[in-house]
């Protein structure tokens, strides 16, 4: 009963209906990953959402919505499609391979009941018409002579190109998987001036498949010698690149410009230009006048005018609260009045307009923090002589002096920074390759006619008489066309039946 019971489920798992569900089912469980963030992409918002939402975090926690395409309940569902697909190709592979090597099926006793057929006489004999149409089915039709007629067959590339695209896709499913494995991608933003290395600490974020060593990246570095934006005067974006000075181990360091839609390939990892932007450098002393703080710091553009955001943090005070910056920079900055704001992209009068804040920074609490975001919860605003929130407005090279002996910030200088997006998959040519023959054999699958010809000759009364017929797998509207073709050489006078 269970060798039943297993032939059964073994028979259901490889139908193509169940192979179908399947696939409609990994495309539905692949949803949460879309609405939940996900440990591996974003493990700061996986944080936040547990904290925010104690208990409903720990249940989806449990059940894996914040790493789905790694859960057990993804995998079983990946890993059953795969046994599905295969468990349906392989008969079929097997079926068509024993079609091909077999004999066109036996002429039909009576051909004139197929819906195109043709019946007439010709000039030539028996053996001449025969041949004649040989070579007419020669390099099209898988055709043979039988004592009853010729009979003949096309299209088994339609079922050719069918099977290409179902493997192709179980290749594709392989290669995807594998890529999940194997692959590394990580986002890190670069000040002109300073160098990268291939390193998970250098990276600003990163995530891996499970077959990666992170202790064993492949080796290189580059400095970013320069970041070259171009806008027209009305800030229209012309063009962008990045100067980068590439050093591998063994190898002559080289220089190559990395632009949006040209990326560095280096070692087998593409590294592409997604953004720039300006890092102010700046230099915070604390009230004992040790320098607490100074280094670049990227600040993310929010609009055309590169009107960019940042957070500078301070925790290495010598004495007293940490402190925190936040503000805007203009890059060409203008007073209307009302308020500062900037018109254009280019650091024709660059300012720096920052807001402080004294306290705790919390991060000693072990809770991950977005480095461009300033958590203000356990921290006071820092007031002015009048009361009023502080606000430094500062220009290239000046210092401004902070309310009770908290120090002083400087505006060294505005140097650019690149965002650069570095992945490493060495599944990108299988997919592409496996991609590329689906593509194929599904074109094939569908547009390449399945027929079926028979052609029987005989001598009656002194002249040769011609039968035949055609047949099309589904609906054929040049079955006719071609069955007069092949006949074109008898040329035949056909009767009025």
């Amino acid at each position: 009963m269970t060798v039943v019971w297993l032939r059964w489920a073994w028979r259901q798992l490889t139908s193509m209906r169940v192979a179908l569900m399947l696939l409609l089912l990994l495309a539905v469980a692949a949803v949460p990953g879309s609405f939940f963030p996900q440990r591996a992409q974003d493990p700061v918002a996986v944080a936040r959402f547990l904290t925010d939402n104690p208990r409903t975090g720990a249940v989806l926690d449990a059940l894996g919505f914040f790493s789905v395409y790694s859960s057990p309940w993804f995998m079983a569902v990946y890993t059953l499609l795969f046994v599905s697909l295969i468990g349906c190709i392989l008969p079929r592979i097997r079926d068509h391979w024993r079609a091909l090597r077999s004999d066109p099926p036996r002429v039909p006793s009576r051909l004139t009941r197929f819906p195109v057929h043709v019946t007439g006489t010709t000039a030539l004999d028996v053996e001449d018409a025969y041949a004649a149409v040989l070579r007419r089915l020669r390099g099209r039709y898988r055709a043979r002579r039988t004592f009853a007629g010729i009979t003949a067959e096309r299209g088994y590339l339609r079922e050719t190109g069918n099977l290409v695209f179902h493997v192709a896709l179980v290749g594709i499913l392989l290669a995807f998987g594998y890529g999940q494995l194997a692959t590394y991608r990580g986002q890190a933003i670069v000040v002109e001036g300073e160098s990268f290395a291939n390193s998970v600490v250098d990276y600003d974020s990163f995530e891996s498949g499970t077959l990666v060593d992170q202790r064993q990246l492949e080796p290189f570095t580059f400095t970013l010698e320069g970041m070259t934006s171009r806008f027209s005067e009305t800030g229209r974006p012309q063009y962008f690149g990045a100067e980068v000075l590439v050093t591998q181990p063994g190898q002559a360091p080289f220089r190559q410009v990395i632009e949006p839609n040209e990326p560095l390939t280096v070692t087998g990892t593409r590294v592409y230009l997604s953004g720039n932007g300006y890092a102010p450098r700046i230099r915070v002393t604390d009230g004992a006048g040790n320098v607490a703080f100074a280094g670049a710091v990227p600040f993310l553009p929010q609009d055309d005018v590169y009107t960019s955001t940042g957070v500078v943090k301070v925790p290495d005070v010598t004495d007293g609260d940490q402190l925190g910056l936040a503000g805007q920079l203009l890059p060409t900055a203008v007073d209307d009045g009302a308020t500062l704001r900037s018109v254009h992209p280019d650091p024709a009068n660059p300012l720096l307009v920052l807001q402080v804040w004294r306290g705790d920074l919390g991060l000693d609490d072990g809770i991950p923090q977005n480095v461009y975001q300033l958590q203000t919860d356990r921290m006071e605003q820092v007031t002015g002589a009048d009361g009023a929130p502080l606000l430094l407005v500062l220009t290239p090279g000046a210092t401004a002096e902070l309310p009770d002996g908290l120090g002083t910030v400087t505006f060294e200088d505005l140097p650019r920074f690149a965002a650069l997006d570095l992945r490493h998959d060495p599944s990108l040519d299988w997919l592409l390759g496996t991609t590329v023959a689906a593509m194929l054999g599904l074109m094939g699958s569908l547009f390449i006619p399945r027929r079926r010809l028979w052609v029987v000759c005989a001598a009656r009364d002194g002249v040769t008489r011609v039968d035949a017929a055609a047949l099309a797998r589904g609906e054929d509207a040049s079955l006719a066309a071609d069955l007069a073709q092949v006949l074109g050489p008898l040329e035949l006078t056909k009767d009025d039946a």
